[in-house]
């Protein structure tokens, strides 16, 4: 073993691009690496810094908000894509000695920005996993192996392959990695019937805070809940996910039902409210609320869009909307029947619809625009008042979106402490608010999130409360933020309790547990718990050590 490890080291050193504005991190880091991976790393295709011309498309390529990447924000020391699991555990061992932060990449959705920036003090650089993307479908077994960086769109196009009435219920978004979708929750147009992406994994693989390679049996059932569901960023590495498919018709309905705003908007809002939570397991039934241009040029109305997927055809689908919901007036000619992967690119919020199928293994599409987004659960319907007042003020912003997304049927029937995600029993459905800009103008920037803090702010008293909750997968750091890595749990008790509710305390004290020295952290990580019961402890012991000397 000592030959090659030599000759690794000594071409690695041969061939690191030494310059003037080379770090000693990033001398530092190479070396490590070097040392420490069992199996050579080829640097010139894994190993990026700023000195390499292409390392801003690298940063670029799956960074799904602009935002993120300007020129004034923090940049990682380095980025390493690892194209094989002996050179993600050298670099969690090499990240350790030296000292140097780690960011998670499986497909680069977060929001916020958070799988390739930091705002903490320490350098950074991001773990790339993007060209793990193995899917192995196995329908004999129901099930598949996919690893992290393979997006969503991927593993159903790999299923699709191999069945026509398989399926599996993640998102709407292909483009997203699956690996950092499932550990948020991953919910899609299959949970009415099915539950959400992360309640449908049976095994995982991960690497954790030492470098080791665990799977559900060696990581416990403790440490196998907190990662379905607990967020990216908090317990490990993931690699790859084992989930259990899903039976599908060989075809399915699906319409997209478009009306301007008229007299009639808020009625058919209003009776949304009603019904979509309690229709029929089979029917996923959205609304996307936008801003668009009229015919008169300058003028803009509110379009609502009622998009839907169901599990089955178009005359029993019609048979369950004249029941619940007749005052949309949906009818044959509206609906078209497809196969489930066909419905994909359909219902998709990518708005790929005819195009391609072999356009789902492309993968990722690259950010165009720059945004901000929020995320609230209705349990009471918004009266008409309300609804009235949130149209308004969409008439005062550029480019604004909201979806409604439904719940009910299984998310109902499974317990909120099943997985971390507790969004489940009473919750009609959730809302996502959305604005978008073009332009890295930070006064055009401050413009939009004044409006959409607004606007989150006049919706407090139609949403959840105590807490007002929301979807760690749509990752909001208005709700607060860790300062470093030594947050208390009371000081993030702020936002987690606002994603996870009383799981926040659970995922805090496996966190305790398995990654103690709190090596996998950023600005919105679980932290630990455990230290903070010895700080209550030892000022208990101060107190009565106090008072008996009294």
């Amino acid at each position: 073993m000592e030959l090659p490890i030599l000759l690794s080291f000594t071409f690695s050193i041969l061939t690191l691009p030494l310059t003037a504005a080379t770090t000693p991190i990033q001398v530092s880091f190479y070396r490590c690496l070097s040392r420490n991976s069992d199996i050579p790393v080829p640097f010139s295709t894994t190993f990026y810094t700023p000195n390499n011309s292409s390392f801003t498309s690298i940063l670029a390529s799956t960074a799904q908000n602009l935002r993120f990447i300007v020129s004034d924000v923090p940049k990682p020391e380095l980025i390493f894509v690892p194209f094989n699991i002996s050179h993600i555990q050298a670099a969690v061992i090499c990240s350790k000695q030296l000292g140097i932060q780690l960011r998670v990449r499986s497909g680069g959705h977060d929001y916020q920005g958070l799988s390739y920036t930091s705002d903490m003090e320490q350098p950074f650089f991001v773990l790339d996993l993007s060209k793990f993307k193995s899917v192995v479908v196995d329908i004999s077994d129901n099930s598949a192996w996919v690893e992290a960086g393979a997006t969503v769109g991927q593993l159903y196009y790999r299923i699709a392959e191999k069945s026509n009435i398989h399926a599996f219920p993640a998102g709407l978004c292909t483009s997203v990695g699956i690996g950092g979708h499932i550990t948020g929750g991953g919910y899609g147009p299959l949970m009415r019937k099915y539950g959400l992406a992360a309640d449908n994994v049976v095994d995982a693989q991960l690497i954790n805070a030492n470098g080791m390679i665990l799977d559900r049996k060696s990581m416990g059932e403790d440490l196998f809940w907190a990662i379905r569901g607990g967020a990216g960023g908090s317990f490990g590495i993931i690699l790859s996910w084992k989930v259990k498919l899903a039976i599908v018709p060989e075809t399915v309905t699906v319409f997209n039902f478009v009306k301007a705003m008229d007299k009639d908007t808020t009625k058919l809002l209003y009776k949304y409210q009603q019904i979509a939570h309690r229709a029929d397991e089979d029917l996923f039934m959205r609304v996307i609320i936008k801003l668009v241009d009229e015919a008169v040029e300058g003028q803009k109305t509110i379009q609502t869009s009622y998009n839907a997927l169901f599990l089955g055809r178009t005359d029993r689908l019609l048979k369950i909307m004249k029941k619940s919901f007749p005052e949309l007036g949906l009818k044959q000619e509206d609906c078209t029947e497809m196969s489930w992967l066909e419905s994909v690119l359909f219902i998709s919020a990518s708005a790929r619809y005819n195009t391609s199928l072999e356009a789902l293994i492309e993968g990722r599409s690259p950010s165009t625009s720059f945004f901000k987004a929020k995320s609230d659960y209705v349990q009471k319907p918004i009266s008409k008042t309300g609804l009235n007042g949130l149209l308004k003020r969409f008439l005062e912003e550029d480019t604004p979106t909201m979806i409604w997304t439904p719940y009910g049927g299984v998310m109902s029937k499974i317990s909120e402490s099943e997985i971390p995600f507790p969004h489940r029993k009473d919750n009609r459905f959730m809302i996502q608010y959305l604005t978008v800009w073009n332009t890295d103008d930070k006064d055009v920037e401050a413009k939009h999130i004044a409006w959409i803090r607004n606007l989150y702010s006049y919706m407090e008293r139609y949403v959840t409360s105590s807490p007002r909750a929301a979807y760690v997968n749509y990752r909001d750091l208005d709700l607060g933020m860790n300062k470093d890595n030594s947050t208390s749990f009371v000081e993030a008790s702020s936002w987690g309790i606002k994603y996870f509710k009383n799981n926040f305390k659970r995922l805090a004290s496996i966190k305790s547990m398995v990654d103690p020295d709190n090596f996998f952290y950023h600005e919105q990580s679980i932290p630990r718990y455990e230290s903070e019961m010895k700080k209550v402890c030892v000022q208990i012991e101060v107190n009565l050590h106090f008072l008996a000397s009294e």
